[in-house]
């Protein structure tokens, strides 16, 4: 398809970014230089405490240089399994400066989910947050861990913040299950041995693997795509380009709410305002709402990133609307649709748009955003980001015009290269040319904008959080009382959409609650049903396979008639 998009873009907006790898060989080169420029320039907030770019400098340097010393060379993976604190940051260019791959892990994980993701990876080290070690304790003997770096939610602080926060944590609010590593080592004292270890910076370009990000996969198990260190550098180059007629380096904050382990914040939030010599303000637990609306009251923030489910969370908050918005510069929804009400409300409430942008894992992620300076909501995902090419393309791959409905593709420099040990899905998921089929059903209309209309897979998305009918229904069978069971999405107004589980059971006194109960054993909590609907059939294809839409539009149908307008 011709870039028509570049037509719509903003002045000042390049439709290219250089690739050249001599002008920014690495996240690492990117990371340095930035720490160089800002060296006082404060780098992140969290919990009131400051950590400066010279600081983060210093202590990732000491990570690298201590995981060198116990043996981990460029490409040996390192996974980091903690939510919104200091520890993270330090740890990821830590990880990245001693040549390793980041394997990042949602820290709600259930033990077997972290099993698989950490034998998959291979990973070695683990740092986690000791709310989440009895987790680790159980994947443990089924992984290729050899090192375990805990750490206390406190321990970046400052002594006596730290200790009274720690104390609070695990002996007030006992939010520290039980865990025995007796092999574990804690990373406060490990940043120490690290200033005594010499550090060896590796010659990292490109093609080196940076992360191995994992999404889920269509079998049920996630699997890893291969993030390089020239995808994310190419990602945060473009959105860089997109955001900086509207910022100023050096002198922005941009909160981060959505976990750093996702990549939505991590490129955006994390590296893409790294290079901007921003400040970020972590915000550890965006649940507590009325907390959260409090630490905004300490800060003069310019950008916050979010999900529709964020925005409106905080726009129920009735303190909210009493903040400063005048520093406000942008805000930016994705992971998830967001709806016109809530953007309505947010540009009526801080006199700032709701930019709605698209990504995937896939792609580090941007691939499209709308136009900053624009106002109106229009339901479009937006344009290109730039050095991306954008194809529509029929159930026969051909390419479709402006206007027609297909399958949305992608290729750009952003673009992985695949999924780590799969070279089947790896195949099935690019087509000759390059191109990615992201699973999206969509069009360009005639000014280059991109609109999503379905979903070619039966993805499911909770609060920006994919999740896959098949892993649900691979627990749900589980239990010895279903027999069979099928999970389809349907509306929520919590969290955009919700996980319905529709059971066949041999046990006629088998509870909704029950079933729940059986997946939030195995599943973390976001997957498990919502709602469980028994039946005695579900409908079937001529070969036999459970038709899921079917169910969607019977959900869907009985969500409408039990609430009339």
């Amino acid at each position: 398809m011709e870039p028509i998009w570049h037509n719509s873009y903003p002045p000042g907006i390049p439709t290219d970014i250089s690739t050249d790898a001599q002008a920014c060989e690495s996240l690492v080169a990117l990371f340095e230089e930035s720490c160089a420029r800002f060296v006082r320039r404060t780098a992140y907030i969290s919990m009131g405490a400051r950590l400066s770019y010279g600081d983060l400098d210093e202590a990732s340097r000491c990570f690298a240089a201590w995981l060198q010393s116990i043996g981990v060379k460029k490409g040996d993976r390192v996974a980091l399994m903690m939510p919104n604190l200091l520890q993270y940051p330090i740890c990821l260019f830590g990880a990245w400066r001693a040549g390793a791959v980041v394997v990042n892990t949602n820290p709600l994980y259930t033990a077997e989910e972290l099993e698989h993701q950490l034998a998959d990876a291979e990973a070695e080290v683990i740092v986690v947050a000791e709310n989440f070690a009895h987790t680790v304790q159980k994947a443990l003997p089924r992984t290729p861990l050899k090192h375990i770096v805990v750490t206390g939610v406190g321990d970046m602080l400052g002594s006596i913040k730290g200790t009274v926060t720690n104390f609070v944590v695990r002996r007030v609010k006992k939010l520290i299950p039980e865990y025995a590593l007796p092999q574990a080592r804690k990373l406060d004292e490990i940043l120490v041995l690290g200033r005594q270890c010499g550090y060896v910076r590796p010659a990292l370009g490109h093609d080196d693997l940076a992360c191995l990000q994992y999404t889920g996969g269509t079998t049920g198990l996630a699997k890893g795509a291969m993030l390089s260190h020239g995808n994310l550098v190419a990602n945060v180059h473009q959105a860089h380009a997109w955001v900086k007629p509207y910022l100023v380096e050096g002198e922005e904050c941009i909160v981060t709410a959505l976990p750093l382990y996702h990549i939505f914040a991590l490129t955006a939030n994390c590296l893409t305002f790294i290079k901007l010599g921003a400040c970020n303000l972590l915000i550890l637990n965006p649940r507590d709402v009325p907390e959260f609306v409090h630490s905004l009251t300490q800060v003069k923030f310019s950008a916050i990133t979010g999900v529709n489910t964020l925005f409106n969370a905080l726009l129920n908050n009735t303190d909210f609307a009493k903040l400063d918005f005048s520093s406000l510069k942008l805000t930016l929804g994705g992971g998830m649709a967001v709806q016109e009400a809530v953007a309505e409300r947010w540009l009526q409430v801080t006199r700032v748009p709701l930019t709605q942008a698209y990504g995937l894992t896939e792609t580090s992620p941007a691939v499209c955003i709308n136009p900053l300076d624009r106002r109106d909501f229009t339901g479009s995902i937006g344009l290109p980001v730039p050095s991306t090419e954008i194809a529509i393309r029929d159930h026969a791959d051909q390419d479709l015009g402006i206007g027609e409905v297909g399958e949305i593709c992608v290729r750009g420099p952003q673009v992985c290269s695949g999924y780590w040990n799969r070279p089947d899905e790896t195949a099935a998921a690019f087509h000759a040319d390059g191109f990615l089929r992201t699973g999206d059903i969509g069009l360009v209309d005639e000014q280059g904008y991109l609109y999503i209309k379905d979903r070619k897979k039966d993805m499911i998305v909770v609060s920006g959080f994919n999740v896959y009918p098949n892993e649900v229904e691979a627990v749900a069978v589980q239990h010895p009382d279903i027999i069979e069971a099928a999970a389809v999405g349907v509306p929520d107004p919590h969290s955009g959409e919700a996980v319905k589980l529709f059971v066949i059971s041999r046990n006629p006194a088998l509870t909704q609650e029950q079933v729940i109960e059986h997946c939030r054993t195995h599943l973390t909590r976001y997957k498990c049903p919502k709602i469980v609907e028994f039946r005695d059939d579900l409908p079937r294809s001529n070969v036999g396979k459970i038709l899921r839409r079917e169910l969607r539009d019977a959900a869907a149908g009985a969500a409408s008639s039990s609430n009339p307008t």
